[in-house]
């Protein structure tokens, strides 16, 4: 059984209890800490109605331009300096490196007890530097009230008072560890050190916030499906109408018929996607089987290379090969002798085909990467063994080499099922003409030239809803097939 501490125990007991807290606390309000900085609703630095609403602090420090978007005419007649917006972002700068000092500090605090001695003064220079920024933003909300110019509206942002009391708990937090550690002077070790899982988790904290921040904080949006909402208006429960917008997808006949044909679009060509999931996995192991290594190198670099290419310069490749005077035409016209003037881009013809195309040419090289590390992972043995029984290559490839690259295909195939309903807008957008844009929309492009382009937004959040939903099923469905059939789960 374990033992209570005894009576002469309890203080240096207490003192680690609240030690213990005061890291636990620092941490957690370090965390909340760096999300605000990019949430817009939570920005101190806006000290004036004027700046934009879409602003967060981080937007302000790096972008004179988003800061002054809206004041802009202000500015120009000279209304006001802009000295004060330049003060506003320099501002903002030092409120996010006081951030960056509480951050560190609460990431050295998973260390050895050393680490933990010197991570416990980054919160307190960090609060220091914080209350620089906040009182600068105070200065610049009088300076802008002492010019009493009606347009720009001072006010004192809720996030002001947001970061004070934030502020205020990581000071206290801080002054908890602090005096605990006077209190119980423990030995500390030689060197400052950190256990590996934490320094793994730390690694994989920026990733998580970011998946927090631009993945899962968006559906917040989500509410205005259930508005009446216009464009530069404010929410209000006036106009709220329920599942109108839902129920108008398919009661409304066009709406109805440019909704199945954007999803006819979209479940073809991430069909024809999913039928040639095989693809990069053939040429990984027809690479494999390259003597050279050199020439190996040479050809994985040049098939890779067009993943880091946007598809704008993509389509600056197609047109110079396909357009009227292009290279396709050049050459017809030099060999023929007769003028060949045939636009391949305007064409609607085959579409799917083509889109199925420069995808593959753009991806293959890339996706063809997670099999070349699986192929050379693959027990050599294996293939010595064979090569005794008398197996060529081609038996060698169908018996080791594909049996043992199935587990890798099988995951990313019901990865591209659960997602057969998000194959991006940016290619489609690219490529797409007043001859073959009723061909080449699909649901992600439909999405956005409702919602930027004729400004439905409601209808627009709607439909991201509904394929968001159904991504999310077909998952589910993807992983429980896989558990059934294969024994193993995805997810």
């Amino acid at each position: 059984m374990k033992q209570k501490p005894s009576r002469s125990h309890l203080p240096a007991v207490r003192e680690q209890f609240w030690e213990k807290a005061g890291f636990t606390a620092s941490r957690i309000l370090a965390l909340i800490a760096v999300a605000a900085v990019f949430y817009p609703g939570l920005n101190p630095g806006r000290v004036t109605e004027a700046i934009s609403r879409n602003v967060s602090l981080f937007t302000q420090a790096v972008s004179y331009s988003a800061l002054t978007d809206n004041v802009r005419r202000i500015l120009m007649r000279g209304w006001i300096d802009n000295s004060v917006f330049i003060l506003l972002q320099i501002f903002s700068v030092i409120l996010i490196l006081g951030v960056a000092l509480c951050a560190a500090g609460a990431c050295m605090s998973f260390g050895n007890r050393r680490m933990k001695y010197r991570s416990q003064w980054l919160p307190l220079i960090g609060v220091i530097v914080m209350s620089g920024g906040l009182t600068g933003f105070w200065y610049g909300y009088l300076n802008l009230t002492a010019l009493g110019n009606p347009k720009l509206i001072p006010a004192i942002p809720s996030g002001f008072v947001f970061f004070a009391v934030l502020a205020a708990l990581i000071l206290l937090a801080d002054l908890l560890m602090i005096a605990s550690n006077m209190l119980h002077r423990a030995q500390m070790e030689k060197r400052m050190k950190m256990e590996e899982k934490y320094k793994l988790f730390l690694m994989l904290l920026p990733v998580l916030m970011l998946s927090f921040l631009f993945a899962y904080l968006p559906l917040w949006g989500w509410r205005y499906a259930f508005f009446d909402y216009t464009v530069g208006s404010s929410l209000s429960m006036d106009q709220f109408v329920g599942l109108k917008w839902f129920t108008v997808l398919f009661e409304n006949e066009a709406t109805r018929q440019d909704f199945f044909r954007v999803l006819k679009n979209t479940l073809a060509m991430s069909g024809l996607g999913l039928l040639t999931t095989w693809v990069p996995m053939a040429f990984a192991i027809f690479l494999s089987q390259v003597p050279s290594k050199k020439f190996r190198k040479l050809v994985q670099s040049f098939t890779t290379l067009p993943n880091f290419m946007g598809w704008v310069i993509v389509y600056a490749v197609a047109l110079a090969i396909f357009s009227t005077d292009g290279f396709v035409n050049s050459m017809i016209t030099a060999i023929t002798g007769t003028a060949a003037d045939t636009n391949y881009l305007m064409s609607d013809a085959h579409m799917w085909l083509k889109m199925l195309g420069w995808n593959l040419w753009k991806g293959v090289g890339w996706s063809a990467i997670i099999y070349i590390s699986s192929i050379s992972s693959i027990d050599q043995g294996l293939y010595e063994a064979a090569e005794v029984d008398g197996a060529g290559r081609f038996a060698k490839i169908w018996y080791i080499t594909v049996p043992s690259l199935l587990p890798t295909f099988f995951v990313l195939l019901l990865m591209s099922i659960a997602n057969i309903l998000s194959n991006g807008m940016d290619q489609y957008l690219v490529f797409s003409n007043a001859m073959n844009a009723k061909s080449l929309e699909v649901l992600d492009l439909y999405v956005y030239n409702l919602g930027i382009g004729s400004g439905q937004i409601p209808m627009s959040t709607a439909i991201g809803m509904f394929k968001s939903v159904i991504s999310v099923i077909l998952l589910f469905s993807a992983n429980a097939f896989s558990k059934k059939l294969r024994g193993e789960s995805i997810i």
